[in-house]
């Protein structure tokens, strides 16, 4: 696919960079490891990443030193082994926050949405970008090609003409090239939608067989990663496009599908216990950006019991 070489460097460098931060806070960093490190820092494109990474590291260790526990836990530096094992302590605070505050994927995507946005974006070709709840994309522009990485989540794309430009979106090992005007992608957990709203596009598996299909406007292409189906079927674009509302349209669709998209508004984390309560199906129209709401019908809905503790929810 044109761009994966600069998509590979580049979440390469971001490896390196989150890398080079953890063994640049061992205090028995050796001499070798520094010099490697100032090579390494000497490329631009290394130096810009690394920058990035370490101001969100920076915004990780402010939050340790804002939380009185957290503060508080420190070791006397009696020794050497004790001053070590304190820096390791702070170490591993610093990089549990750094995932939390989704550090790694603010290094890959250019736009991002919180649990309470859906963001429109306007692309410097006039095209828009509207992010669904905790969704994620990279842009890659050129003179030659527009390419959008969705990185997670689901995203609708209205697209400016410019023959001349492709325009594709890559969700995962999935490729979609706009052939008109407006379509949507959701990357799940375990499959790939496309649905298009106006004209057509061309979706590419990349696979152990390799294959393309062309899907029309009024059309959902579902694209099941482990099994490597794929089924084209008809769809109406405002259900399909219900998200941009808060809700879910759904029939006949497993519990899982429903909790997923809920957990895109929610800042927690929402736990089905079981696989038989995972595969229940659901029907009905639900506003999934009122986690409350949501989870009333669904208790109504399969007779379920919720249980909430703080930012867990457990579904039996």
């Amino acid at each position: 696919m044109p761009g994966n070489r600069a998509i590979q460097a580049q979440r390469k460098r971001n490896r390196q960079a989150i890398d080079w931060l953890l063994r640049n806070s061992d205090p028995a960093q050796s001499r070798d490891d520094k010099a490697l490190f100032q090579h390494w820092l000497s490329d631009p494109e290394n130096c810009r990443t690394y920058q990035a990474a370490e101001g969100l590291m920076g915004d990780a260790r402010t939050a340790i030193q804002s939380d009185p526990t957290l503060r508080g836990l420190r070791l006397e530096p009696r020794s050497r082994a004790k001053s070590v094992m304190a820096s390791v302590v702070l170490l591993v605070c610093a990089g549990a926050i750094f995932l939390a505050m989704d550090g790694p994927m603010r290094l890959q995507a250019d736009a991002m949405a919180g649990t309470n946005e859906m963001p429109v974006l306007t692309l410097e070709d006039g095209s828009t970008v509207q992010l669904n709840a905790s969704s994620a994309i990279a842009i890659d522009f050129d003179a030659k090609q527009r390419s959008i990485r969705l990185l997670r989540g689901q995203a609708f794309f209205q697209v400016a003409a410019a023959p001349e430009r492709p325009f594709t979106v890559e969700a995962g090992t999935t490729r979609v090239t706009a052939l008109g005007t407006a379509f949507d992608v959701r990357f799940g957990a375990t499959d790939t939608e496309v649905t298009v709203t106006e004209h057509a596009v061309l979706v590419e598996l990349e696979s152990a067989d390799p294959s393309s299909l062309k899907v029309s406007e009024g059309e959902q292409a579902t694209y099941e990663r482990g099994s490597g189906k794929t089924k084209v079927q008809p769809v109406d674009g405002l259900v399909a496009l219900a998200w941009q509302r808060g809700q879910l349209a759904v029939e006949n669709a497993p519990l899982s599908y429903v909790v997923e998209e809920m957990s895109r508004h929610f800042q927690g984390r929402i736990v089905l216990a079981g696989s038989a309560v995972a595969n229940r199906r659901v029907s009905g129209t639900i506003t999934v950006s009122d986690t409350g709401a949501a989870l009333s019908f669904i208790r109504k809905a399969l007779d379920l019991k919720v249980t909430r503790i703080g930012p867990l929810i457990v579904i039996r």
